[in-house]
């Protein structure tokens, strides 16, 4: 079964131009009519986007029935963080706490998601929704606090996973973690492997590539793209990136992931 996943920081929806236009960021969730999107730098309740519940208008906006939310940061009036849209039901959602010390508070939004289809295809993926923050050793320190949560070690290796988000690894340092080291592949880069990753900042002339789709288990990469037609140079201050994978039946259960520690230790 295929399944399509875009990744997109999309900055409270307010563009590069400073003007407040969600409808332009709805605009290019339906343009690519992806299954999961995973949505960075979301508001809700804030002033500045008019109080609006975002990730609400989005899933709306854009024909998501089913919707979560992990908000990290507290403004003086309303919230922000990520939010996690699906055309499939999320069975379960948490927010993994990952903030460093007194830095600002940042997070990983956890859902499980039911994939099924007419044909009695089911198959349950682990979708991680995270926004890293902008040191380097915070970063390391965040993907440390993520891979020792509950959520994250009860995984079986095989099962179907996904990790996305803005890492903010503009050098790429932390793709190795999880490509050999926790058994992903990455799909937000030009080849194989991680050292030509798609370049989505800033989304006018971008330089850096710090949104980042990786994928472990029964799926199969089909195609991948970073998007930069006309509007998402305008809509938000980062491109999005997409990938579609075929997804395989699920296999028989397997032990409990275990966490390399000697490879790892320094994460936490």
């Amino acid at each position: 079964m295929l399944i399509r996943v875009l990744s997109y920081n999309m900055h409270r929806a307010i563009g590069v131009d400073r003007l407040f236009r969600p409808e332009r960021i709805a605009k290019v969730i339906n343009h690519h009519q992806a299954d999961i999107v995973l949505l960075q730098e979301v508001d809700v309740g804030v002033p500045r986007s008019r109080k609006l519940d975002l990730a609400r208008e989005m899933a709306e906006a854009a024909g998501y029935p089913h919707f979560a939310t992990g908000l990290n940061v507290k403004l003086f009036r309303g919230k922000y963080g990520n939010a996690t849209l699906s055309k499939f039901p999320i069975t379960r959602s948490r927010n993994i706490n990952l903030t460093v010390g007194k830095r600002k508070a940042r997070g990983c939004l956890h859902t499980t998601i039911e994939i099924n289809n007419s044909l009695d295809f089911v198959q349950n993926i682990a979708v991680f929704n995270l926004h890293l923050g902008l040191s380097s050793q915070e970063r390391v320190r965040q993907v440390g606090l993520l891979i020792h949560s509950e959520e994250f070690t009860t995984l079986a290796p095989d099962a179907p996973c996904l990790v996305g988000g803005d890492l903010n690894d503009w050098r790429t340092r932390l793709a190795p973690i999880f490509t050999d080291i926790l058994n992903f592949e990455c799909a937000s880069n030009h080849s194989s492997g991680y050292h030509n990753p798609y370049l989505t900042y800033p989304s006018f002339s971008p330089t850096g590539g710090l949104d980042k789709i990786f994928y472990r288990g029964p799926m199969e990469l089909i195609r991948r793209k970073r998007c930069w037609m006309g509007i998402t140079r305008l809509a938000s201050d980062h491109l999005p990136v997409i990938a579609e994978f075929e997804l395989q039946a699920a296999t028989e259960k397997s032990q409990q992931i275990k966490i390399p520690d000697e490879n790892i230790h320094f994460l936490i």
